[in-house]
């Protein structure tokens, strides 16, 4: 079962809709409705506000940082239209600031560490954007348009390691340049898995089982499992378990029919246990067990209205 360690008093003024620690589980950033984006010191049980960003102009939906050999940099997307890039240096300040879309920005993932600096972005435009950093600090964006009609609600991205390397180390050593994929969701009730070709992003699977709009989708961490495994939820209240050995066909699983929609779902960092919350303000964790069903290993229930939709992100 799972049990609270620790609770955050973040001061939002209002709804909160994501919080996530940092790559080594001492520091906090959350979002909110009321515009800003607040870091914590959460170390040693205590919470000290480090920083309180100031950018958005409208609810600022998701935070993620990047991996620490890229130093402190923090993303962060809002209805606004905009992403903010934020670095900390003396003071946290605003790095870089995208507003190529043309509606709210709803999700944003770096990309795994080893294919650069380099984050994807989710709007209710139906574009995807991938913004890249140059070596001169400069940067780049590309704008895919008509990824998902009405809007694309979630990115995540491809571990940089492929399936059975680990157990070839011939193709191991063969595959010098892994090919870049990441998996999107989207209000036309799609999952979509896209992959670099050259210098663009193309569909290269359209995975179609939820009857609903698909509000968040978690490709899993791979370390050195046989198979690709990507999770998606959907307002259809159900999640699905996507298994693919060569990242081409694709098979699902439903986990389960909830009681409610379903907004977020979550990896552990091994990839073994998935965590899923929504409506009904639970937060549930699904384990594979050897006969290949999925079970649930324990729930808690969030509390007072302060944890919301993506809190699990920080378990």
């Amino acid at each position: 079962m799972v049990s609270v360690l620790n609770t955050v008093d973040t001061g939002h003024e209002d709804m909160i809709h994501d919080a996530e620690m940092d790559y080594y589980g001492l520091r906090l950033a959350t979002c909110s409705s009321d515009n800003s984006v607040k870091i914590y010191d959460i170390r040693n049980g205590t919470q000290t506000l480090k920083a309180d960003l100031k950018g958005h102009f409208g609810p600022v939906w998701q935070v993620a940082w990047a991996h620490p050999k890229f130093g402190n940099l923090l993303a962060s997307c809002s209805y606004d239209r905009k992403v903010i890039i934020w670095k900390e240096g003396p003071e946290w300040t605003k790095l870089y600031e995208y507003s190529g879309h043309d509606s709210s920005v709803n999700s944003v993932a770096w990309a795994p560490h080893e294919y650069g600096l380099m984050l994807a972005c989710g709007s209710s435009d139906g574009s995807v954007s991938i913004l890249y950093n140059s070596s001169d600090g400069s940067w780049e964006a590309k704008k895919y348009p008509n990824a998902h009609t009405i809007g694309c609600n979630a990115v995540s991205w491809c571990p940089a390691s492929a399936p059975n390397s680990a157990f070839d180390p011939l193709a191991a050593s063969r595959q010098t340049q892994p090919v870049k994929r990441l998996v999107t969701g989207g209000c036309d009730n799609l999952v979509k898995i896209w992959k670099e070709d050259g210098d663009r992003w193309i569909e290269e699977k359209k995975l179609e089982s939820h009857s609903d709009w698909v509000r968040d989708v978690a490709w899993a961490p791979s370390i050195g499992l046989p198979r690709s495994t990507i999770a998606s939820c959907s307002q259809d209240r159900r999640v699905i378990i996507w298994t693919s050995d060569d990242n081409i066909t694709w098979n699902p699983t439903v986990l389960h029919l909830f009681d409610d929609v379903i907004w977020n779902v979550s990896w552990s960092l091994t990839g073994n246990i998935l965590a899923v919350s929504g409506g009904d303000n639970k937060v549930s964790l699904w384990r594979e067990n050897i006969e290949g069903q999925w079970v649930c290993v324990s729930d808690v229930t969030k509390g007072q209205g302060q944890m919301t939709g993506s809190e699990q992100r920080a378990l």
